[in-house]
């Protein structure tokens, strides 16, 4: 756990070294609980115990309550403020409900990556308050604030409790890193509980959910995007970890806490499809903070952003981690953030175009960073890049980063229409038709088959996106031979790889997983060309792979079916929705007549 933002130095960290910090709330002697699993309709965690004596269910959330900043205005926010807010506090409720159980809690923060001293002090006149600071740490640490209505005992770095419970008892603790005010008994415990609950269920009730055995995954998947929203800036991240390996004891370790404007705009892409529009106007409102528009500065549209807009982002090696289950190194940071990648520009102009093409209206301050991105995409389209996958050999001519910068004039050409401005909409009209031609004349190979690069015959997934981006109709050869030609020979077990690893020079070694949002893509794709009996078999696979919690990381081992990559993962969520609404909406079309996309 970071805080007190998503990307900042850990607290509990012992998912990447077992010394680097835990907060573990059970029964003592027991390791393995029975059950785990999300609260219908929201973001709680729900844990069940049983130990040879009884039971116990412990509840996990961070709180959310009502807006807070009334007297004075928010220090952090910059986005509309909303009726609901984060409280800064790790709420965790136990109850007994059945027989006895010895219960165990044990709090040992490891701040700054484990790189600095905690210390402990009580705060309280008696056992219930403590204090956790930071010692010795390179950078400012948070203070952590416990109330509990157990009896703590402080040794050294952890704060431990330990006591009977039995049936019909309750007992909370809270860890706080703000002024905002923990519960003082249990009675307040559940009403913050209640009122975190009602705030995920509000926001859910906004989203049309189709009434299909699917359902539960598309709830889930929204709710982990919403959960990846860093909402005082509207930034999303790519996912809420760092460094969790790729491959197995491997060096594909990489730091996904920040935003890529390219995931962010794809999630944006999901939440639509299922209604929830609402987190496009803030992402498109951080953009135009980092683009330096709303106080009259230019900056280049990067790959991607810390969550505060910051634009720097060295990469680092935490060198003291030991690494998930010995992956090293831990990495911070990510290297990748000055990249030329010239899919982010498309990307960013297919988003607002889908989400403004029903207002029929461009936004008058969004509109100089649309053009501002239109015209870098024509100033680069000609020249190499490192693609969509951000490799860091050398620059090649991607095909999927030229078909981006073919949906940037496309979708600047539509926007420019909308508002008004129709020489810009017929210059970018004919600059898109140019880079079309480009493409199919370098693009494609002899088997009419889309290709990673210009030149080369190598297959890469991202070149399902063609269909899905109305770059081809879904009935042109080329579409067909393609998405077939990935199904049938860039797929392990049936799942779909990036690329093969000996064809594209990565500038790493060793192997990776499948990536499941290709494999996704591919269900939609399918989908897209006719297939939908081969895309639901796909589809129906892809969704037992889920974890218990119905989340997903980058990518899946396509023989043990292991999650590889940071975790839970937007892209694949957002990849998810889009597949599952695919599908769903094929079969209804197959029954009443007409089908609609999932997007676009």
């Amino acid at each position: 756990m970071c805080v007190p933002r998503p990307d900042s130095p850990s607290v509990f960290g012992a998912i990447l070294d077992r010394s680097a910090g835990h907060f573990r709330l059970a029964p003592y002697g027991v390791n393995v609980p029975v059950d785990r699993r999300y609260l219908p309709g929201s973001l709680m965690v729900e844990t069940t115990w049983q130990t040879e004596t009884g039971w116990i269910v412990v509840r996990d959330a961070l709180v959310m309550g009502p807006w807070h900043d009334n007297d004075r205005r928010s220090t952090t926010h910059r986005r509309t403020p909303t009726d609901w807010d984060a409280e800064h506090i790790l709420l965790r409720t136990v109850r007994c409900v059945s027989g006895t159980v010895e219960l165990s809690m044990s709090c040992e923060p490891a701040f700054d990556y484990h790189r600095g001293n905690t210390v402990w002090e009580y705060s309280g006149p008696a056992y219930g308050e403590a204090i956790a600071t930071g010692t010795n740490t390179t950078t400012p640490s948070p203070t952590l604030k416990m109330t509990t209505d157990l009896r703590l005992g402080l040794e050294g770095r952890e704060a431990r409790a330990r006591t009977r419970l039995v049936e019909g008892d309750d007992r909370f603790v809270a860890l706080t890193w703000s002024s905002q005010p923990a519960p003082q008994n249990f009675e307040e415990a559940a009403q913050k509980m209640w009122a975190t609950s009602e705030c995920w269920r509000q926001w859910i009730n906004i989203g049309t959910f189709p009434d299909h055995p699917w359902r539960s995954h598309l709830q889930r998947s929204a709710l982990t995007l919403k959960g990846l929203t860093y909402s005082p800036t509207g930034a999303l991240l790519a996912a809420a970890t760092t460094s969790l390996p790729e491959t197995p004891g491997g060096e594909r370790n990489w730091d996904y806490r920040y935003a890529w404007v390219r995931d962010s705009t794809f999630a944006l892409w999901g939440l639509y499809t299922l209604g929830l529009d609402r987190e496009a106007n803030d992402f498109f409102s951080f953009i135009a903070d980092v683009s330096g528009v709303t106080n009259s500065e230019h900056h280049p549209l990067q790959v991607m952003y810390g969550v505060g807009g910051e634009r720097t982002l060295e990469e680092h090696e935490l060198n003291h981690l030991s690494g998930y289950d010995g992956a090293r190194p831990v990495r911070i940071g990510n290297g990748a953030y000055n990249q030329a990648q010239h899919d982010i520009w498309g990307t960013m102009l297919d988003s607002v175009y889908l989400n403004t093409k029903s207002n029929e209206a461009v936004p008058e301050t969004l509109w100089p960073v649309l053009k501002a991105q239109v015209e870098e995409a024509v100033k680069n389209w000609r020249k190499p890049d490192r693609g969509i996958w951000e490799v860091r050999g050398e620059p090649k001519h991607f095909t999927s980063s030229k078909v981006m910068c073919w949906v940037a004039l496309d979708r600047g050409s539509r926007l420019a229409a909308l508002h008004g401005e129709k020489s810009y909409a017929r210059t970018w009209s004919e600059i898109a038709d140019e880079i079309r031609e480009d493409i199919l004349a370098n693009g494609v190979n002899q088997r009419g088959v889309f290709t990673q690069r210009y030149g080369d015959d190598a297959l890469d997934a991202s070149l399902l996106l063609v269909p899905l981006l109305r770059f081809l109709p879904s009935d042109d050869h080329r579409v067909r031979n393609t998405v077939l030609a990935i199904a049938d020979e860039l797929t392990d077990n049936g799942l779909v790889l990036r690329y093969r690893v000996e064809e594209t020079d990565d500038g790493l070694s060793g192997e990776e997983g499948t990536f499941t949002i290709c494999s996704f893509w591919l269900v939609s794709a399918l989908v897209e060309i006719g297939e939908l009996p081969r895309a639901k078999t796909l589809c129906e696979r892809l969704l037992s792979f889920s974890s218990p919690l119905k989340l997903y990381a980058e990518e899946i081992d396509a023989k043990t079916g292991q999650h590889l990559g940071n975790f839970p993962q937007a892209f694949t969520h957002l990849a998810l929705i889009n597949a599952v609404m695919h599908v769903i909406r094929a079969e209804e079309a197959a029954s009443h007549g007409t089908f609609q996309p999932a997007h676009h």
